[in-house]
């Protein structure tokens, strides 16, 4: 078992930590996801049960998936998993190939143009 299983909130330090795992060992030497469009704000979440057993399956990945039965943010995945982001992109796509999870994408910036959601930000800025 990871120790993002045991406990996602626990950072080990000094000779806890173990050895160090380098980002490119866990994507294999991948710098970019094979599907998927990845923003920080696209959200993941699981589609499907994942099993410990699962072949192929990286512990880093299962933990994703568990992390994700609500929609989360890449951003917030790669807090959560303490991982770059484009670590996380590339674990995301491998995910989304196996059919594991789904992703939200972003809304287009035409949707953006709605008065009534500058009026919102701009009265929340006021109130703080």
């Amino acid at each position: 078992m990871s120790r993002f299983e045991e406990h996602p909130d626990t950072q080990w330090v000094g000779e806890d930590a173990g050895p160090i795992v380098r980002p490119y060992v866990l994507t294999r030497g991948r710098t970019e996801p094979t599907s998927g469009r990845f923003d920080l704000i696209t959200l993941a979440v699981t589609v499907r049960s994942v099993s410990p057993q699962e072949p192929g399956l990286d512990p880093e990945c299962l933990a994703i998936a568990r992390y994700c039965h609500q929609p989360q943010s890449v951003a917030e995945i790669a807090a959560h998993m303490n991982l770059p982001a484009g670590t996380i992109r590339v674990l995301l796509s491998d995910l989304l190939d196996q059919g594991f999870i789904a992703l939200q994408e972003p809304h287009s910036e035409t949707d953006m143009h709605d008065e009534r959601l500058y009026r919102a930000v701009l009265d929340g800025l006021r109130a703080l």
